[in-house]
């Protein structure tokens, strides 16, 4: 399997790890930490040298209750750090966002996918997607950041997501957005209660769509809190747990913060495979 982003494609063969690198004030896991480009850009590093395959830059907090940012203050944040790491590193970078005018000033910048937490649905998203030749992952989310998380309700979690990820696939395609520049996010956390992750988790195989890699982001979140009792700092161990199940079902993207473990995890997670795993 293979995903076409701009002039790299990405052989998902084996897993890759995207690193987080979040240049926003009010991040649930690392809000303010990387506003300045130098210290973004020195992170960046940091994540490459630990095995991250992909660099993926958010200027607008998605966690709940997050307050919106205009196109302007969202560009203003993550174009510089965007030039900075295409002038520099000859990696895919991803932007992180839903604003049309965000999506092709960051591909104008060097950015070579498009990850989106609303898959594309504001108005004007598609069409603007589809005059690049970035990748494009489109994520599943029920509601709105501010209010995601207040009474998420789904009478099949995980035929839902699916359908939902076909149907934006499909929209996608007769836009003029070739297959092979898809991805597919169940969008754990987004809109989902405790015992509709863990639906999804288990099921990640059902998820998958013929052709489609699908990505998946874990990193420090609140299930970890509900689970375990973890406050963001603590909660490692059980996003490794995760990972290294993700890449047993079949997970072709990890988003992470901490890219060094997570990379030992996928080693280990494909050794079992390898192996045989069942």
């Amino acid at each position: 399997m293979r995903l076409r982003c701009g002039p790299h494609t990405l052989d998902l063969s084996q897993p890759i790890v995207m690193g987080i690198l979040n240049v926003t004030p009010d991040s649930f896991s690392d809000g303010g930490r990387f506003i300045d480009s130098t210290r973004a850009l020195d992170h960046a590093q940091r994540m490459l040298e630990a095995g991250a395959g992909i660099i993926d830059v958010g200027g607008e907090s998605t966690r709940p209750g997050a307050a919106d940012v205009s196109e302007e203050e969202e560009i203003r944040r993550v174009i510089p750090v965007i030039d900075a790491l295409a002038n520099r590193f000859s990696v895919p970078i991803s932007v992180d966002t839903s604003k049309p005018a965000v999506m092709t000033a960051a591909v104008e910048a060097g950015a070579t996918l498009i990850n989106d937490v609303r898959a594309l649905r504001e108005p004007g998203a598609l069409e603007a997607a589809a005059r690049t030749d970035a990748g494009v992952c489109l994520m599943h989310m029920q509601g709105q950041p501010r209010s995601m998380q207040l009474e998420p309700h789904y009478d099949d979690v995980v035929a839902e997501v699916k359908a939902f990820l076909v149907e934006r696939a499909a929209a996608c395609e007769a836009a003029g957005i070739a297959r092979d520049r898809l991805v597919l996010d169940p969008g754990i956390g987004f809109g989902k209660r405790l015992e509709h992750n863990l639906a999804l988790l288990a099921h990640l195989k059902a998820l998958a769509e013929p052709g489609l890699p699908l990505l998946l982001g874990v990193s420090r979140k609140s299930l970890f809190q509900a689970l375990l009792g973890r406050r963001v700092e603590s909660r490692l161990a059980g996003g490794l747990a995760v990972a290294t199940a993700a890449v047993l079902s079949g997970a072709a993207i990890l988003r992470v913060h901490d890219v060094a473990e997570t990379v030992d995890a996928v080693k280990v997670a494909l050794a079992l495979r390898h192996a045989g795993y069942q």
